[in-house]
């Protein structure tokens, strides 16, 4: 479990991939302190396993599934990439609880500046938006971010000058896509109630080790 609290931006040393296995190697700095093979690390909001680090960098593997549900097969040499450790027991919970589990891909529709905050509107399948409500939670990249308002296939959000500089966001440009993880307390709900739908679109459901 993640809070959506970005620790630090990463960067991609290298990207390799065998017999259908992705590997990326990432330079990091906070998340290698206490690492440990077998860790779970969120790349952009996806959890995954770290397999092998050093003092500079460690490496995660991806398999086609996940390459298909998320962003990270758009990943380049030099790329930038959001990072947080997973939570423990006394972890401040800042942002919301993040499973690491990518729903689906959006994509960035718009930038707008107002004054010193920045406005994004992303657009994603309609399928996935019954889970996005104004006023609640989303996780973008892996970042915990407040819905501001919603339409059949958009939201917005936010961005306050602090949290433009500790996320990759503001660095993208429209059409680029994004993770998307919807808060998992709207899903158990409808489940609950028994009017659970398939989510059509592209969605990771479950960490990949």
């Amino acid at each position: 479990m993640f809070t959506g609290l970005i620790e630090e931006i990463g960067q991609i040393a290298d990207i390799s991939q065998t017999d259908g296995k992705y590997t990326l190697a990432i330079s990091a700095n906070t998340v290698l302190q206490d690492v440990a093979i077998g860790d779970s690390i969120a790349v952009n909001g996806v959890c995954l396993t770290v397999t092998r680090h050093t003092h500079e960098l460690f490496t995660v593997d991806a398999v086609p599934e996940t390459l298909a549900r998320t962003n990270l097969g758009d990943l380049v040499t030099g790329g930038r990439v959001n990072l947080e450790r997973s939570a423990t027991p006394d972890t401040r919970l800042g942002g919301h609880y993040v499973q690491g589990h990518v729903d689906t891909t959006g994509v960035i529709d718009s930038f707008r500046q107002d004054s010193e905050a920045i406005w994004v509107t992303i657009k994603t399948d309609p399928a996935v938006m019954k889970y996005i409500v104004t006023k609640g939670y989303i996780t973008i990249d892996g970042t915990s971010l407040t819905v501001v308002d919603v339409g059949p296939d958009w939201f917005n959000i936010t961005l306050i000058p602090h949290t433009q500089e500790h996320i990759t966001l503001p660095g993208k440009s429209a059409g680029d896509r994004v993770n998307l993880e919807t808060d998992i307390i709207a899903k158990y709900v409808e489940k609950l109630l028994g009017t659970a739908m398939p989510i059509q679109a592209q969605g990771d459901h479950h960490a990949i080790s």
